[in-house]
């Protein structure tokens, strides 16, 4: 992409997208949004790309929106003006859905702070990774507002509703090490690891794997917390009939029956 708010590149078969405004902590643009939904796109339609990892470039993952978009000029139709509905409908939402629907698995590399909007978006991937030093501020309590861009329904199903209260209505900040131990994040880089290092070894290993019943795995799981058991059930039959048809379902049985490594295509 020649645009530089977003920076893409390829790694065999994973995709690593950069937010690139560090001067501003990644914090989100309209333009921004714009370049991550063509990012995103991109590895929609590139069938050769099995997996993705979201990073931020400098000293924080992202901050959020960018609150110097809003019009909080003093005058008639403030209210209005600066009203943040129409940026999380028009915007965060549509990026959020994106990523939580893609066809392949997704890792964030939380690199630095994940404020606001920022946290929701490091929830959103399937899985995530942090350094040592990286943190989770759920920052809206202090202007006003309550967790966007999924926040409630993360914290909700990854931390409990003592823990996602306490978050989300006293915006203290959360260290990695805690993050990791109540459940935000899958894993905390290892001291001198880079992160983002850390990010690509585990999408270079998810890429190796049957996309398809990965991405169906994200898609049962999601659905449990809403589903009774024997409607769970009755879905993980379909999807089970469903991938029976796949290449790597029969490449997975025949490899192991031969017992030599199978050789997947994502398909």
């Amino acid at each position: 992409m020649n645009q530089q708010d977003v920076l893409f590149e390829t790694r065999g078969a994973v995709a690593l997208i950069t937010l690139n405004r560090p001067q501003a902590l990644n914090s989100f643009t309209w333009q921004m949004h714009r370049e991550l939904g063509a990012a995103l796109d991109r590895i929609e339609a590139d069938r050769a790309l099995r997996a993705v990892v979201l990073t931020g470039a400098g000293r924080g993952f992202c901050a959020g929106a960018d609150l110097s978009e809003f019009d909080f000029e003093p005058g008639p139709d403030l209210v209005r003006r600066a009203d943040p509905g129409p940026v999380i409908d028009k915007a965060f939402n549509p990026t959020v859905r994106k990523l939580v629907a893609l066809r392949v698995p997704t890792v964030a590399a939380v690199n630095g702070v994940a404020a606001g909007a920022g946290a929701s978006l490091a929830m959103t991937c399937d899985l995530a990774v942090a350094a040592p030093g990286a943190s989770f501020i759920q920052a809206f309590s202090r202007i006003g507002l309550v967790p966007d861009a999924g926040g409630t329904w993360f914290l909700a199903r990854k931390l409990g509703l003592a823990r996602a209260m306490g978050c989300a209505m006293l915006g203290d900040k959360l260290s990695a090490k805690d993050a990791k131990e109540w459940g935000l994040i899958w894993d905390v880089a290892a001291e001198g690891q880079d992160c983002v290092d850390a990010a690509l070894a585990l999408a270079q290993r998810l890429a190796q794997l049957p996309t398809r019943a990965l991405v169906e795995t994200r898609r049962l799981l999601r659905a449990a917390g809403a589903n009774d058991l024997d409607t769970q059930l009755d879905l993980e039959r379909d999807t089970q009939s469903a991938l029976g048809a796949t290449h790597d379902y029969i490449e997975g049985v025949t490899a192991f029956l031969e017992k030599r490594p199978a050789r997947f295509k994502g398909e």
